[in-house]
């Protein structure tokens, strides 16, 4: 798995970032102390495990839908095809990672995203919820103030307020971040009034943001680069747009005609891609291309960002779990580079087909038509989907005329990344009298006791303040389900919503 851009040493090397650490990031020394007991007193001789085949799911449409089952149709027998990979107990450096895995992740950054600066580092970390929490107490004090966008990824929240560390909400669109929104509370920005200096860091979710299924193209991205902390666990898996069932044969590109590099080609490119002073700190995470139990990623970032993680790292989590490290490794080395690539390509397109069927039943449960989203809405420009109450998709029958068949239940823009979809309780009977975020529980509840969970939208706000929307908003992950499962949770979604806009609560 060798590879290395000839272009890289003509490009300008980071520049002094020193006066963006914290207090407690410039206090960090190097441990004092490190130290392993014998390997010859290890119970593990040595790690094993199996790798499927670089090749074990399609990446043409035509081949298969998200199952082994056209490659077992193809060789018989059932059985994956899986090389065995040994990984002998040998010394490691503590706290950077296994050397061959750090080459394989210097390399994989250089390739795709190829960094505008030259001098950029890679180091291993614990899985990118850690590993963000060790970039807060890096770049910010207490006090701070961490611009975000309005609706986003709640854990990388929960793990800053302990330490004092604000959100700054920022509005959205269909791109996530509006850079126009962005400018305008850096310009404004009054230290007294807010109680805090004016932010000097930026929390991206680029590619499918949690929780609204957006992605940053490549214009608003050059708008909005600052010292940006990039936390892109979906880059790969970039989903593109949704096409009707009915017109899919004919518009939808085939991953099989793409090379590796088309393959890059056709991917947003990351912050990284226009970073020439070494800015962007950015968290990659094996747990969507791997496995999520392997807490196990990277950051790319300029040399003095790496060192300073690096200190954190040697009093807190060290390295990476070794067993963890050693698998991945193993199965990186077993594939080879262009191995890797023909993985990620086909894990693409599984999920996007997984989208797609999801979506297609959304379009069947519910009378569905399309209209512009409204100027100076998160969903501005893009085409929207009007979910209406549909008598003729109920898993049971059950149609109340109390339900308007002529104002939607639902509404959503087809995501590239997850699935986000809006409620309208204003045609709720109990709307005026009851507040939207209690309506939204109530709904959240009745869905959990017919065997539904979707993640409310209340606990993706970035302040924890409630919306005067009208509206409510649900989260939904189509990655695990199979597809007779997600058919029958959108039908059983139906019903309930039916039943709960035509019920008044108390």
């Amino acid at each position: 798995m060798s590879f290395k851009s000839e272009a890289a040493s003509f490009k300008p090397e980071a520049i002094d970032l020193s006066h963006h650490l914290s207090t407690i990031a410039k206090a960090r020394q190097t441990s004092p102390l490190k130290g392993l007991p014998s390997p010859a007193y290890f119970p593990f001789s040595d790690i094993s495990g199996s790798v499927l085949a670089a090749n074990s799911f399609p990446v043409d449409r035509n081949e298969g839908t998200s199952s082994f089952s056209w490659f077992w149709n193809l060789f018989g027998g059932g059985k994956e095809r899986t090389t065995s990979v040994t990984i002998p107990k040998y010394p490691t450096r503590l706290s950077t990672g296994l050397p061959q895995l750090q080459k394989i992740v210097k390399e994989y950054s250089d390739k795709v995203y190829d960094p505008a600066y030259g001098n950029y580092q890679t180091l291993l970390h614990a899985g990118n919820t850690d590993a963000w929490s060790k970039v807060v107490l890096t770049l910010c004090n207490p006090g701070d103030g961490v611009l975000v966008s309005k609706w986003t990824y709640p854990s990388a929240m929960a793990s800053m307020r302990p330490y004092g560390m604000v959100p700054v909400p920022v509005d959205i669109d269909t791109q996530g971040m509006r850079s126009d929104a962005l400018r305008t509370i850096l310009s404004e920005w009054d230290a007294e009034a807010r109680g805090m200096p004016r932010p000097r860091v930026i929390y991206a979710v680029p590619i499918g943001e949690n929780p609204t299924g957006t992605t940053t193209r490549v214009a608003r991205k050059k708008e909005i680069y600052q010292i940006c902390v990039e936390d892109d666990p979906y880059f790969v898996l970039q989903e593109g747009t949704y096409v009707p069932k009915s017109q899919r044969a004919r518009h939808t590109q085939n991953p099989a005609e793409l090379d590796d590099e088309k393959f890059i080609a056709s991917l947003e490119p990351s912050y990284l891609k226009f970073d020439y002073q070494g800015r962007v700190i950015r968290l990659d995470t094996f747990s969507k291309t791997i496995a999520p139990g392997c807490r196990l990623g990277w950051y790319t970032c300029n040399p003095m960002f790496a060192e300073r993680l690096e200190r954190a790292a040697e009093t807190s989590t060290q390295a990476p779990c070794g067993f963890g490290q050693s698998l991945v490794a193993g199965a990186l080395l077993e594939w080879g580079y262009h191995g890797y690539m023909r993985w990620l390509k086909a894990l693409r397109l599984q999920y996007t087909i997984r989208r797609d069927f999801f979506v297609d039943c959304l379009v069947d449960e519910f009378h569905m038509t399309t209209a512009p989203g409204a100027m100076g809405t998160m969903w501005d420009g893009a085409q929207v989907y009007q979910g209406f109450a549909n008598p003729q998709r109920s898993l049971t029958g059950y149609f109340s005329e109390k339900v308007s068949t002529t104002s939607p239940l639902i509404s959503f823009v087809p995501p590239t990344s997850g699935t986000h979809v809006k409620i309208h309780f204003d045609q709720h009977p109990s709307f005026g009298t009851m507040d939207t975020e209690t309506l939204e529980m109530k709904l959240f509840i009745a869905l959990a006791e017919v065997g539904v969970l979707f993640g409310p939208g209340a606990m993706f706000s970035a302040t924890g303040d409630w919306s005067s929307d009208k509206s409510g908003h649900f989260r939904i992950s189509f990655s695990s389900a199979e597809n007779n499962e997600m058919k029958k949770a959108v039908q059983i979604f139906g019903k309930t919503i039916r039943e709960f806009m035509s019920t008044p609560q108390i």
